[in-house]
């Protein structure tokens, strides 16, 4: 699989394009299944990562903190068979270690006939170099063999376009000031733009990927209220406030937040989605764990 870095004015190509609808279309809407919503400390939900189905494609957005991430798919009805896209955002460890779950569990399938295909793992550099380091540190050998292989790490650079789930779409570098870390925008078969964030607070570098997207996926640590308690900002996160502000300042259609804490979940749907629309007038979406939404 090859990749071609992007100039500036394909990047605005990628993501400046208009979207249709299901009726203009005819195709099969994209369904988002939120395996986790949690930031990497939670014991009541699960760390941050999901799944974006297109048809009988997967792609896989981070794994998670462990293990756990196996049940997640099972629970979703993802087969381990049918995910032959990743995207590792950063090495945090509530985002890494999960893909190196599936990375085993894929390898072992492989060496039991049961996996047809490659899997091929998308990131930043230095990411796929830890990924790939934790696996021949912890892994047996015959897991190991697949890496670079039938297992394919593509390192991206910073605004460069690649192919997952059968849709085309484009990795940034989000300006992390803590662990190097990754987005990107994916063009969906009816012409929306979903661009997802990451996990901490915009950087103005990523505008012209975010800029007027009809889907903004957007970190919001806790709420605005709740910032004495939960200290966001001591942890370079947002709140809910904070990302309603950037979803109307951005003019994108709909908000999805996740990243949170998981003390005030029995009420963070309605009071993060009632604290987000103070600036936002768009959709705001706060998903449980589990959750599926047809983009």
């Amino acid at each position: 699989m090859a990749f071609i870095m992007g100039s500036m004015s394909e990047v605005n190509d990628c993501v400046n394009t208009g979207h249709g609808t299901m009726e203009d279309s005819g195709e099969q809407k994209v369904e988002l299944t939120m395996l986790g919503t949690g930031n990497a400390a939670v014991t009541r939900c699960y760390n941050t990562c999901f799944t974006i189905r297109n048809g009988g494609q997967v792609l896989l957005v981070d794994g998670g903190g462990g293990n756990g991430i196996l049940a997640r798919l099972e629970q979703a009805g993802v087969a381990l068979a049918d995910v032959h896209d990743v995207f590792l955002t950063h090495t945090h460890t509530d985002h890494i270690f999960g893909v190196v779950w599936v990375l085993r569990m894929v390898a072992q399938a492989m060496n039991a006939g049961k996996y047809s295909g490659k899997l091929h793992i998308y990131g930043h550099g230095e990411g796929l170099l830890a990924l790939e380091t934790i696996c021949r540190l912890t892994l047996p050998g015959k897991v190991c063999r697949h890496i670079h292989d039938d297992i394919l790490l593509h390192g991206l650079a910073d605004g460069e376009a690649f192919m997952a789930a059968g849709m085309s779409a484009r990795a940034f570098d989000i300006g992390s000031t803590k662990a190097k870390q990754y987005g990107f925008c994916m063009q969906l078969p009816d012409g929306q733009r979903l661009c997802c964030l990451g996990d901490e607070p915009f950087n103005e570098r990523a505008d012209v990927y975010a800029r007027g997207a009809d889907w903004l996926l957007c970190e919001a640590f806790c709420l605005y209220a709740d910032r004495e308690r939960f200290k966001p900002y001591e942890k370079h996160h947002s709140t809910a406030l904070d990302a309603g502000r950037l979803a109307a300042g951005l003019e994108v259609r709909n908000l999805l937040l996740y990243h949170t804490e998981d003390k005030t979940l029995p009420t963070r749907r309605e009071a993060y989605s009632a604290e987000a629309a103070v600036h936002f007038l768009g959709s705001v979406y706060v998903p449980e764990d589990m959750e599926r939404l047809s983009l």
